[in-house]
This record gives C-alpha cells, structure tokens and sequence, in this order.
C-alpha cells in the first residue's frame, strides 16, 4: 500500500510513461524493481521530494533492495510547486463522437464492491508541448489498489492508449494537489448508483 501510495504523490511530476511502468511492475508485485529505479528516476529527472514521501520511500523501498545513498541524494522541498497542467470534464473533439474508451472501462468496474467510484478528466500541458490526455480517478475501498491500477493500464493500452494515466485512489489517502485538480473537473465514468448492482 504504501509503494502505490508513493507512486500516486508523483502523479503530475513524473512522465505517464515512468509512472505506468513503475505501476504495472507494483501490480505485477515486482516492489523490487520499483525499488531498483524509482530512486534513480527521481534523481535523473530532478524530482524533489517532501520529508513525507521521504519517508513514504523508506517504508516502501528499503526492504524491497532500494539504493540508500540515492533515496538520501534526494533533493527535498517542504511543499509541492504549482503544475503545469489544467484539467477539463470536456472530451476533445477526437471522442466527441463516441467514448468507446469509457464504455469499455464502466463495464470493467460496473460490479466490483470495492470501486466507490470512477471519474475521467482530460488533462492539459506540461512537457509534451499542451498535449491531451485522458486521467482515469477511481476510488476504492480495500487492498487492491496496485493491482487494479495494473488491470485498468493494460486495458488501455489494448484499446490505444500508449501512456495511461490511471489513477486509483484508496478511500482516505491524502490526495495530492495534481489529484484535486483533475477530481474537481472531472465526470462520472459510470452512471452514479450503477457500479455495483442492485
């Protein structure tokens, strides 16, 4: 829980590339390959991190084979700057016609007591030059956060989307500036009431 925690604070500052990856080796539980190159990502890309994930990454790497001499070359912040990035509920023209996409992912979730509930936003910015992408946001009860986050990244990238952005929130955990924005202008991926059947 608390690697996919740690993994979830560095929504909006590392690539949807790294972070998928990242994802889909915690869900597949290769903690220790995330342990390996987390560090060394964060180190490479100039990720300062907050005594908070500091300590999120200790918890979460040490015993899993992280570097500590990295983990410790970490620069640190006491708060997370403004992201370049803007949220929208509205769809780019592309699946104005149709979000096949979305009807594939409520049928997904649609029955699952866990997922209180599935959101979809569409992002704006940062470093690919104002480039658009979907951001999944489902929140869920129970254990089962990294593997979920897996399952729903290897539907998209079966249905097209080479970079997913998939964000499973656990019910109570802190969310994060990046997950605020991209939650207030959001809309529901499946009708409220219908996640799990009556």
């Amino acid at each position: 829980m608390s690697a996919h925690e740690l993994l979830l604070r560095f929504a909006g500052r590392l690539s949807d590339r790294q972070l998928w990856r990242f994802r889909d080796w915690l869900a597949a539980d290769a903690v220790d390959a995330v342990a390996r190159s987390l560090p060394l990502t964060l180190l490479r890309e100039r990720v300062a991190i907050t005594p908070e994930e500091y300590r999120l990454a200790v918890t979460a790497l040490m015993s899993a084979g992280a570097d500590a001499e990295r983990l410790n070359a970490l620069p640190w912040v006491d708060e997370i700057g403004e992201l370049d990035y803007t949220f929208s509920a509205e769809s780019p023209e592309w699946v104005s016609m149709g979000d096949s996409v979305a009807v594939v992912l409520g049928a997904i979730l649609r029955g699952r007591p866990e997922v209180v509930e599935a959101r979809s936003s569409w992002r704006r910015g940062g470093t690919a030059a104002g480039a658009v992408a979907r951001v999944v946001l489902v929140t869920t009860t129970g254990d089962g956060a990294a593997r979920l986050t897996g399952e729903l990244q290897r539907v998209l990238r079966a249905l097209g989307t080479y970079e997913p952005a998939v964000e499973v929130l656990p019910r109570g955990v802190e969310l994060t500036q990046y997950h605020r924005a991209a939650l207030a202008a959001s809309e529901p991926l499946v009708a409220e009431g219908h996640l799990v059947p009556s």
